[in-house]
């Protein structure tokens, strides 16, 4: 297990870190103050362009306000403030990237070898290479990451992983803690908060990735087995490597979630974190059958991701909307549509059984009280999670 000692405002330097050289960590921090100062100097010059010339272009045209976020999207489409904003935010996620692999391909040898040595495993790991990779996935690479969560250019490649790892908390502006697991520190203390009688005996944590937000459940309920499960091997392999440094116990499988192997009634909690944004309207309705079968009577799913649009202005939403477009999440606005209760009805948990909550950052709880929103192509500091799902009763 590894014990390092580190500045709370940087990311923690476990077993398995890609750790950057003096000149690859400023360029590194500069995309993080590009990012910081895109999210809060630049950003809200958007809603004064939106209020100054384009809302009463728009009320001279048409009589009237805009109703939606895609009619001010039309508006905005030619705002010079706009797209000089737009074209920097395209451009600082492309820079996060290629800053961050950089640093990977130097120590790539290194990182494998560490990934791989396999000595005293705690948990266990399991590929499948003829898994074939869902089309919502393959077809793009999502959030402009270079060949996506399953990308892979060596045996037993862990790079994509490393890469992830640490351009996250680059994206996050280190908000989502020294580990990156505000996620799953946020939805692991709504359970605990709300449902303290459920001990769970088996938990699921469904599109895991490199395990940001699974770790926390080895801590919150340490008797409980742990598994996740990911479409990409680069992710799972590094998640298990990181886990094991960490001294945490889970059991990882590139599984698809929507069908999975483990047998009915398996888990007593399931859980995701921003996983629903990343599949296709099918595939997230296969998933919540999936997770139907696979919960036992009395068990809970959860799914973590930010504010739906319902809970914000048209303007709000709209510019939230940017990375539909934008940043390569094809199906980030549809998601952000999604009713608890619909979901739940075709997953066959019954729609009284939804619920829906707005849940305050565990990181930065102070943050949650004050009125900040998050910003289109980074996590500005929303301060709340907002998670949906259902129980499926007993």
């Amino acid at each position: 297990m590894t014990s390092v000692t580190h500045d709370p405002g940087m990311q923690l330097e476990h077993g398995i870190l890609a750790i950057p050289s003096s000149e690859e960590e400023s360029r590194q921090m500069f995309v993080k103050s590009l990012k910081f100062h895109l999210a809060t100097k630049v950003a809200p010059g958007n809603k004064l362009a939106y209020e100054q010339r384009a809302l009463p272009a728009f009320i001279r045209q048409r009589g009237a306000a805009p109703t939606s976020r895609h009619e001010i999207r039309q508006m905005m489409g030619d705002d010079p403030y706009f797209s000089l904003w737009g074209a920097m935010q395209r451009t600082s996620q492309e820079m996060m990237w290629n800053s961050v692999q950089v640093s990977v391909e130097r120590q790539n040898a290194d990182i494998q070898a560490r990934g791989n040595a396999g000595t005293a495993p705690l948990g266990s790991l399991r590929t499948d290479p003829s898994m074939p990779i869902p089309n919502y996935i393959s077809a793009v690479d999502i959030h402009c990451m270079p060949g996506n969560y399953h990308g892979e250019y060596q045996a037993d490649d862990l790079a994509n992983g490393a890469v992830y790892d640490r351009a996250v908390w680059l994206y996050a502006m280190g908000r989502m803690g020294p580990l990156n697991d505000d996620m799953g520190q946020s939805l692991s203390n709504y359970v605990k908060q709300h449902h303290p009688d459920l001990k769970p005996r088996r938990i699921l944590d469904m599109g895991c990735g490199v395990g940001h937000s699974t770790l926390p459940y080895a801590d919150k309920f340490p008797e409980a087995e742990l598994y996740g499960v990911d479409v990409g091997a680069p992710m799972l392999r590094y998640a298990h490597a990181r886990a094991e440094s960490l001294g945490k116990a889970v059991h990882y499988s590139q599984q698809n979630a929507e069908k999975t192997d483990f047998p009915d009634g398996h888990f007593d909690l399931i859980v995701s974190h921003i996983l629903v944004h990343e599949t296709s309207h099918k595939a997230i309705r296969n998933i919540m059958k999936e997770a139907y079968r696979l919960l036992a009577p009395g068990g809970l799913l959860v799914h973590l991701e930010t504010p739906p649009y319902d809970h914000m202005s048209e303007f709000d939403a709209f510019l939230l909307d940017w990375d539909t477009r934008n940043n390569n999440e094809p199906f980030w606005g549809g998601s952000h549509e999604l009713g608890a209760a619909d979901m739940a009805e075709i997953g066959g948990f019954g729609a009284d059984a939804a619920f829906e909550h707005l849940q305050p950052s565990a990181f930065d709880e102070a943050a949650a009280q004050r009125t900040q929103k998050f910003q289109a192509g980074d996590f500005g500091g929303g301060g709340a999670w907002f998670l949906w799902g259902a129980e499926k009763r007993a």
